[in-house]
């Protein structure tokens, strides 16, 4: 679906928020801090930024922010676990202003880490950007997930395939898909005012994936370390515009 300007300034500073919320998730995000205080601290953004949670209440999801350590791929449940020195962690969150939504997230070191893993963080982050220089008006949509999938699997790591990016306006997940890897079409022509929230997660391992027993929390099934990067894009006369930078 193609937003107007009206649609678009919404979700501009809905994306503003969560801008904030990564800003301040990561102050707090440091050895020996739960993943609970970290939530905690991004609600506080939403409380003063007068903006909703889409995460919270989502399928009965409990928090306002994802936060998956290590080998956690997505959809970790802020509680009791204490951040650790050598630790990554992904922050997941996302915000509604006026009924529209951003969505992003991030990958950090919790103090000194592995250069290994700072490698892992890096060619995540950079292939997200791969993926949105493609979103480009008259370019078609999976030529983000081949971008992705040069710079990540080119770097000798894996692309998850069963959790993809999405569209995004008035939900959070809307359709088309935007999937992290060539699947061999090459999707919808980019038209002006079109919206995705892009989202690749890299392994450092193999592709595969296992879901624990909380029903949310999806982890690497080798065991190995995974980050995620997501931004919300949209497509204008200019290029890609993110929404969720500050």
């Amino acid at each position: 679906m193609r937003r107007n300007a009206a649609e678009l300034a919404k979700m501009r500073r809905a994306g503003q928020v969560v801008a904030e919320m990564h800003e301040k998730t990561r102050e707090a995000a440091r050895p020996g801090v739960t993943t609970a205080r970290v939530d905690a601290v991004a609600r506080e953004v939403l409380e003063r930024r007068g903006a909703a949670s889409n995460f919270l209440g989502y399928h009965g999801f409990p928090a306002v922010i994802c936060t998956s350590p290590n080998e956690m791929i997505v959809h970790g449940i802020p509680g009791s676990y204490q951040l650790e020195e050598g630790d990554i962690l992904s922050i997941d969150c996302g915000a509604i202003v006026d009924g529209y939504h951003g969505d992003a997230a991030f990958t950090m070191a919790i103090g000194e880490v592995s250069a290994q893993a700072l490698r892992l963080i890096e060619v995540t982050e950079r292939s997200l950007w791969a993926g949105i220089d493609e979103l480009v008006k008259g370019h078609r949509l999976h030529e983000v997930g081949r971008a992705v999938q040069a710079v990540a699997e080119g770097a000798g790591y894996s692309v998850v395939r069963e959790y993809v990016g999405h569209a995004i306006g008035t939900a959070m997940h809307e359709q088309p898909q935007v999937p992290n890897y060539w699947p061999g079409t090459p999707g919808p022509t980019l038209k002006t005012g079109m919206v995705f929230a892009v989202e690749p997660m890299v392994n450092a391992g193999g592709a595969g994936t296992r879901l624990l027993d909380d029903g949310w929390s999806v982890v690497t099934a080798d065991g190995s370390l995974s980050a995620h990067f997501e931004h919300t894009i949209a497509v204008t006369e200019d290029g890609p515009e993110v929404f969720t930078v500050p």
